[in-house]
């Protein structure tokens, strides 16, 4: 691979219903766990860093929802949400 190569930047696509998908599984796993008595944001963080779903209750079935999801759509959704576009 030549320097030229490794200076490209790559395209990455995520089609919108997977995005919606993604939101939807955020949201119900959010409710999940805080009824479960944990702090989301500090569970969701665990396992998008990690990949590892015990960061995720079972309760309401949200660990198996999760881990319908690719890690990096769950991320684009949360970026976008994050920047505001849609």
């Amino acid at each position: 691979m030549s320097w030229e190569d490794s200076e490209k930047t790559m395209m990455f696509n995520v089609q919108a219903e997977e995005v919606n998908q993604a939101r939807d599984i955020l949201h119900q796993v959010y409710a999940a766990l805080k009824e479960k008595g944990y702090n989301p944001i500090n569970q969701l963080v665990g396992y998008l860093l990690s990949g590892d779903p015990a960061y995720i209750t079972s309760h309401g079935n949200a660990r198996s929802l999760i881990r319908r999801l690719e890690r990096d759509d769950l991320l684009e959704e949360l970026v976008k949400n994050y920047l505001n576009k849609k």
